[in-house]
């Protein structure tokens, strides 16, 4: 279906506005009024600009206070509403969008809205134009679409039909049913947004805090199946008022504008094909399923293919590898790059990066096949990442995560992902350390990553549509310096977990906030002894923890004793127990090792902020130059 945006929903002027969302790839736009009043342009010259951008001009909005209201304010609103429709025909616009009134109706009975409204349509049909009637959650006597439809079907005039906002009809938990009642040549538009679940009022939730598909609480995939099984034809069109957007670089905005509504279509499409059983006697005639664009489908559950690093100066990254039970297995056929390994994980030391600290870099996830995931990006918005490759290297297709992390995919060969072979046995191992036994580490449990404040729905986003993953509710955790807000993203059976961090501060103003790679061992005991036998720094738990603990969960003297001894940190929920330690920070990195028994599910959430505290005292007590 075709694609639109409104101008709202992103910063900048009206010129800006529509080279962003050209170069996301819509195929039009909906013109909030005050970008055109605000403009410099004239509304000839919006016409020439569009065109040369490709991009139709598919609603004029808002036209509000209009309905319900006493007979000298309707002569004026009308006089208002031709003036607006000269000025489309002008645009070349055929639509405006009508919001319910909420300042000016007095009369709250239905007819007089009625008799307003077709005196309303009839004067846009001698204009040529449409209106679409939008019912407002918040509308004084109009703020269901259930009864805007009611007036535009008593109104019965061909210039008259109904816009259905997926805000204001889900922000009232209104029944979508209903839906299927409407004619799909009476639904003139659609708009879409998400939000987050908030106890909120239904203006202010509005005004500020919607998001674009996919970011948000709403099951969106079923409210545009239900249009599509209406017969609705028109575009997706989304319309997002958000603080944060709004202040945000266009391009940026737009983008992820546009990934979510690919994302949203190929959901719906999905969505589409088990309600079609369900009501099928009311779909004949329809067009088939495929009217909805779908995605190349994409596997990424056999987990982590690879985490790069960047060292930074020293060997500070080699030392805590070697420490931890990691072999050195060669260096790169032909980059600088040291490849270190212990069961299944693979850890990729690339000293042709050459920033001063050791920072995760690059995350490489195995997929069934690189193509699909490669064209599935693609069609995402995402740009493939340019690679310096060898005719005999692997493909590893890549592309750039909102944070800056780059994200590649590639296949296995046999048993072994295939870019191993790339790495050679010879050259020799870049530390004095010597080589020492490994330590129980069996694969990558997670990855937890710092995103900036202004990106983080951005990034919940790219990682859920790339990857095909799936978003948790959010979790509030408490640190000295402020909440840090946390998403989880996981494949069905685990094989992949991310978790996404935003943080009080940027991350690049402290040394608190820092991406993790968590690792597991089946017996963190055994595993901690060996680490603390071989001199390993691991972050210090104050004592407070561990009585705190014992009091909450009643473990028993000797458990407790024994995490307290090897400064373990615990967490139970209904279905198994987590445990787990963390390293001490290297530059903007530290590892952390897990043990997960009987399907614990979480990440010892509960010890965020003694994690966050202590990690901080050590920061102060590291001296300063």
């Amino acid at each position: 279906m075709r694609s639109s945006i409104a101008t709202v929903c992103i910063s900048g002027s009206l010129g800006d506005k529509l080279t962003a969302i050209a170069d996301a790839g819509f195929d039009g736009y909906e013109l909030f009024e005050l970008d055109l009043v605000t403009s410099r342009m004239s509304p000839e010259e919006v016409v020439t600009r569009s065109a040369d951008l490709g991009l139709s001009i598919d609603l004029y909005q808002p036209f509000r206070d209009f309905e319900g209201v006493a007979p000298g304010l309707l002569d004026r609103n009308l006089r208002r509403a031709e003036h607006k429709f000269e000025l489309m025909n002008r645009l070349g616009i055929d639509t405006m969008l009508l919001c319910s009134n909420v300042g000016t109706a007095t009369c709250p009975d239905d007819s007089a809205a009625v008799d307003q409204l077709g005196s309303l349509a009839a004067l846009a049909s001698r204009n040529g134009v449409r209106i679409a009637y939008e019912a407002l959650a918040w509308g004084k006597f109009v703020s269901t679409y259930e009864h805007a439809w009611r007036l535009v079907e008593q109104v019965n005039h061909d210039a008259l039909g109904i816009c259905l906002d997926s805000f204001h009809i889900l922000s009232r938990g209104s029944d979508l049913d209903a839906i299927a009642t409407i004619p799909g040549e009476k639904i003139f538009f659609c708009q879409l947004a998400d939000a987050p679940l908030m106890n909120l009022d239904v203006l202010s939730w509005s005004r500020h805090y919607r998001l674009f598909p996919g970011e948000g609480s709403w099951d969106l995939a079923d409210f545009v199946a239900r249009l599509v099984h209406a017969g609705y034809r028109g575009p997706l069109s989304l319309e997002v008022f958000n603080d944060v957007f709004r202040q945000g670089d266009p391009v940026v905005t737009a983008r992820d504008a546009r990934r979510s509504l690919v994302l949203l279509e190929d959901a719906a499409r999905a969505a589409r094909l088990p309600l079609a059983a369900l009501q099928s006697s009311a779909l004949d005639g329809l067009p088939a399923p495929d009217i909805l664009a779908g995605l190349p489908r994409v596997d990424a559950s056999r987990g982590f293919s690879f985490i790069e690093v960047q060292p930074g100066a020293g060997t500070a990254v080699d030392n805590v590898l070697v420490q931890l039970g990691f072999t050195h297995q060669g260096k790169h056929q032909r980059k600088n790059a040291q490849l270190w390994s212990q069961a299944g994980v693979h850890v990729i030391v690339n000293d042709d990066l050459t920033g001063p600290r050791p920072r995760l870099a690059a995350l490489g996830f195995e997929v069934s096949n690189v193509q699909r995931a490669s064209a599935r990006a693609i069609a995402l918005r995402s740009h493939l990442l340019p690679r310096d490759r060898a005719i005999d290297e692997d493909i590893l297709d890549g592309i750039l995560a909102p944070d800056g992390t780059e994200v590649y995919f590639s296949e296995r060969d046999g048993e072994t992902p295939s870019w191993l072979a790339e790495f050679g046995t010879g050259g020799s191992v870049p530390t004095t350390v010597p080589t020492l036994p490994p330590t129980g580490i069996t694969h990558v449990d997670h990855v937890a990553l710092v995103q900036p404040w202004q990106r983080a729905d951005e990034a919940v986003l790219f990682y859920q549509s790339v990857l095909g993953l799936a978003v948790s509710d959010g979790l509030d955790l408490a640190s000295e310096a402020g909440l840090v807000r946390s998403r989880s993203l996981v494949t069905a059976d685990r094989g992949v977990r991310l978790a996404l961090n935003v943080t009080p501060l940027q991350p690049e103003t402290t040394e608190v906030y820092l991406n993790h790679i968590a690792l597991h061992t089946d017996d963190l005991v055994a595993t901690v002894s060996e680490l603390r036998a071989r001199g390993a720094r691991l972050l210090p738990i104050p004592q407070n923890y561990y009585e705190d603990l014992d009091a909450r969960l009643d473990l028993g003297a000797e458990l407790v004793e024994t995490l307290r001894s090897l400064e373990i940190l615990f967490d139970r929920d209904d279905r198994g127990c987590f445990l787990h330690v963390y390293t001490m920070p290297i530059g903007q990195l530290f590892f952390e090792i897990v043990q997960r028994t009987q399907g614990y599910d979480g990440y010892g959430a509960a010890n965020a902020p003694v994690r966050l505290a202590s990690q901080r005292a050590e920061e102060r007590r590291r001296p300063t130059d």
